[in-house]
């Protein structure tokens, strides 16, 4: 097989999309019935891929694509340049690592689609107004047009029902993400104002289903009422984003500038500085596609305090300080931190179904039936064309 990756994103740091695409060509790597993989990306995430750890596997080509910055730019190029690309580069499938525009009548080959989750409809503030509107438009219309989808979680699968045709949920499968313990680890904080003290830890892009504020607060809660030590830091790691401005007001407001950091374009070694060092991962989001960062922490042997949703179960289910959203949540929140802090040192957890081999293996056989599927509906095609119905013969 040949299978170009189209993992083109608006961001240069990294990502849970960016992780994912990385992720999937060393799992796809690891399969014997793969033969090349071509991985594309945009001008401004060279440095990723530089520094993404591939061996120098003679079936990975990384391909440069030209396209603009902004949104309008990214789109246009998928939808117009993509097909070009998998046809000259005589590819067996594409797949696309988050939803975008397909041009399905243009495409050589199929197109499988990896859904990370349904945020344009379960909490379209994440966008704003209207983007969302065009956020909605343009993952309704990738779902439709593919012909696959893999899904990063069964929660995240379980909630395409809610919002798709019935044709959507019927092509779809889960596959994880793939997730393993870390083979490197900073031996230096990321932070250089850091001078040991104790931090709790926070992965997450500023988006309104992050709930960095509700967090913050819980924070400076505990601060205010000594609770916890006088030097003890919070960092936040992840891209900025439509809450950074809230945020960075709040911590403002409550002078909270020197005890949390905001932490942006983290190395996987820096990261995983900070999933060692940290005296606990949190977690508080009001909605999730997969609990990366609570799978990393666990992998990591971190303490989590994460809150109670579906994704989260489903990624450590006996293994979190679990707390519910809502009425007094910013207390229980504060609360669980505490106790999490006097719990005895986490064990690392393992994730076996996770594991690189284990996903190529169902990548690969995704990928088989999507091409066994498209070869019958060509030999079908090609039959219907050498012997005309009835009806065609006698016009």
């Amino acid at each position: 097989m040949r299978i170009l990756v189209a993992a083109a994103a608006f961001s240069s740091g990294m990502s849970g999309i960016q992780r994912h695409a990385l992720n999937l060509v060393r799992c796809l790597l690891l399969q014997r019935e793969v033969s090349a993989v071509h991985l594309v990306v945009a001008p401004w995430q060279r440095e990723l891929v530089r520094t993404a750890g591939f061996s120098s596997d003679a079936r990975l080509h990384t391909h440069i694509a030209q396209m603009g910055a902004s949104s309008l730019g990214r789109n246009s190029w998928y939808y117009r340049e993509l097909p070009l690309l998998a046809r000259s580069l005589n590819v067996d499938l594409v797949h696309l690592t988050y939803p975008v525009p397909v041009n399905a009548s243009q495409y050589p080959c199929p197109t499988v689609v990896t859904l990370h989750d349904l945020y344009p409809y379960e909490i379209p503030m994440n966008f704003g107004f209207p983007k969302f509107i065009f956020n909605r438009v343009v993952l309704r219309q990738c779902l439709r047009n593919v012909g696959a989808i893999a899904c990063v979680s069964d929660t995240t699968y379980s909630r395409l029902a809610r919002y798709t045709p019935a044709s959507v949920p019927a092509k779809s499968s889960r596959i994880y993400n793939c997730v393993e313990p870390a083979s490197e680890c900073a031996t230096e904080s990321p932070v250089s104002e850091w001078k040991n003290e104790p931090f709790l830890l926070c992965v997450a892009q500023h988006r309104r289903n992050k709930n960095i504020p509700l967090l913050i607060h819980a924070f400076d809660r505990l601060l205010r009422s000594k609770k916890i030590p006088r030097g003890m830091r919070l960092f936040v790691v992840g891209i900025t984003g439509p809450e950074t401005i809230r945020i960075r007001r709040l911590l403002e407001n409550r002078g909270l500038g020197e005890q949390v950091q905001l932490l942006e374009g983290l190395s996987d070694r820096q990261l995983q500085w900070c999933y060692t060092n940290c005296k606990a991962l949190v977690a508080p989001s009001s909605t999730e596609g997969f609990g990366l960062p609570v799978v990393e922490a666990l992998l990591a042997g971190c303490k989590v305090v994460c809150s109670d949703i579906a994704a989260f179960q489903e990624a450590g289910r006996e293994h979190c300080n679990f707390i519910s959203l809502g009425k007094g949540e910013e207390e229980r929140l504060a609360q669980a931190i505490l106790s999490t802090l006097s719990r005895p040192t986490q064990v690392p957890v393992e994730f076996p179904h996770l594991s690189a081999p284990v996903l190529g293996e169902q990548y690969v056989l995704l990928y088989r039936r999507l091409l066994a599927t498209a070869s019958i509906a060509r030999s079908t095609a090609f039959s219907s064309s050498l012997h005309p119905t009835s009806e065609r013969q006698s016009l």
